[in-house]
């Protein structure tokens, strides 16, 4: 017969069960996946979840947004947040659920839509979430707001909520919270990363101008593709010979088009790249260094001054890092760990992915700001990649299919956990 400390310590070694009808509004997500921006039917779906819950909900906050609150008495107010859109992905997973949507794209292709990076798994713990605390009431005193954001995916949902006032007209939160699914961790299993733990993203384009002509006489021409070229791989010293070390820093060209036939120098090469750093100096660093080396590279060329390449820093499309308070995240960790034990709860490193959800804190940094990870490879998948990630689907790929009832199962409980000691009498 089992003592009641070890029955407790073999149920949070577990994740918990989730509800069958929770279950069920997972997989209707998921096979129902939108876009950034225009996630029309997902948010009036959750918005009938929560109002079914009792709470005061607003939609079409920033566009698609929603917002739920839930007032119970004075105390803190906590901002939940979990992220709505899904990815221009094809899903390849073979999930009897599995999404075949199409849409279209912002490019104006067609394209197929999933639920590539989890945020399914994300809004079904937010409605169970909410119900434990709707249910645990007494145990709390305060104001819960519960943000369904859109656009996560483009870095513009959060702004777009914050721009359209979400700060003056819903309760200004003390605490933000938030989780997000990994394909680094065994399903079930929490990581917490205080201070930085997410990227800035920088998207930066640079046209790299030369002067066309035959590909048989190249003394008449200025090549941009050569130049283009000499500029990717000068890029590489900015990381490797120009930033700090110890700072983390990300320059990757994504993107090299030029060129339409054999036997022609074009006049024009396009350059697409993503930039990732941690603190403002260090991107500084990065997207000087990225102006000069490519002015730099073109002078040496022989490129008169009308002909410098233009570089464009996407700022409309800019994620922050995202910095989780040092006294939330500590405090969160060993809460976890003391409910879960330190081997489904601990510290993780950073990751260079970014994420928007960072703009409610810097909106405001005096709020407490937290976002964790739950795991969500299978633990026989895990073993077989004897651990390793990168023999692992990742997020994004059309393969992931995180082990969806330990990741909602587990988020529900650390959410709960998490919510009542911030709101706690």
């Amino acid at each position: 017969m089992l003592t009641p400390l070890l029955a407790a310590a073999l149920a949070a070694s577990q994740p918990a069960p989730v509800a069958p009808d929770l279950m069920a509004l997972y997989r209707e997500l998921h096979a129902a996946p939108e876009l950034s921006m225009a996630e029309v039917r997902t948010a009036a779906r959750l918005s009938r979840e929560l109002r079914t819950l009792g709470l005061e909900v607003t939609e079409k906050v920033g566009g698609t947004g929603v917002v739920g609150v839930l007032r119970n008495g004075s105390g803190p107010t906590l901002l939940l947040r979990a992220d709505m859109d899904g990815l221009p992905v094809i899903e390849q997973t073979g999930l009897p659920f599995a999404s075949k949507v199409r849409a279209t794209a912002r490019s104006g292709g067609e394209t197929g839509v999933m639920h590539a990076c989890g945020h399914d798994t994300h809004m079904t713990a937010m409605a169970g979430t909410l119900r434990r605390l709707v249910g645990d009431r007494a145990r709390w005193s305060g104001t819960l707001v519960a943000v369904l954001q859109p656009g996560e995916e483009t870095g513009e949902g959060a702004k777009a909520m914050l721009d359209d006032k979400l700060y003056s007209r819903f309760p200004k939160p003390t605490h933000a919270l938030a989780f997000h699914d990994s394909a680094s961790l065994p399903a079930g299993t929490i990581g917490v990363t205080p201070g930085y733990a997410l990227a800035n993203v920088d998207s930066v384009d640079i046209l790299v101008r030369g002067v066309g002509g035959h590909g048989a006489y190249p003394q008449t021409a200025k090549d941009p593709i050569v130049l283009a070229s000499q500029i990717v791989m000068a890029l590489q010293t900015l990381v490797s010979r120009e930033n700090n070390p110890l700072d983390p820093a990300v320059v990757t060209v994504g993107s090299f088009q030029a060129g339409a036939k054999h036997n022609i120098i074009p006049d024009e090469a396009r350059l697409q790249l993503t930039v990732r750093s941690y603190t403002p100096a260090v991107r500084k660093l990065l997207l000087d260094g990225i102006a000069r080396i490519a002015r730099g590279e073109a002078i040496a060329a022989g490129l008169p001054a009308d002909r410098m390449p233009e570089v464009k820093v996407r700022e409309e499309l800019y994620t922050p890092s995202t910095f989780n308070t040092e006294a939330m995240a500590a405090r969160m960790l060993a809460l976890f760990q003391q409910r879960f034990g330190p081997e489904r709860a601990r510290k993780v490193p950073a990751v260079m992915g970014g994420e928007d959800f960072s703009r409610f804190w810097l909106a405001d940094q005096k709020i407490e700001s937290l976002i964790f990870w739950v795991g969500g490879v299978p633990q026989a998948a895990w073993d077989k990649a004897g651990g390793d990630p990168a023999k692992l689907p990742s997020l994004h790929s059309p393969f992931w299919k995180p082990e969806a009832e330990a990741v909602i199962g587990t988020a529900i409980d650390a959410m709960t956990l998490a919510a009542e000691d911030v709101l706690k009498k």
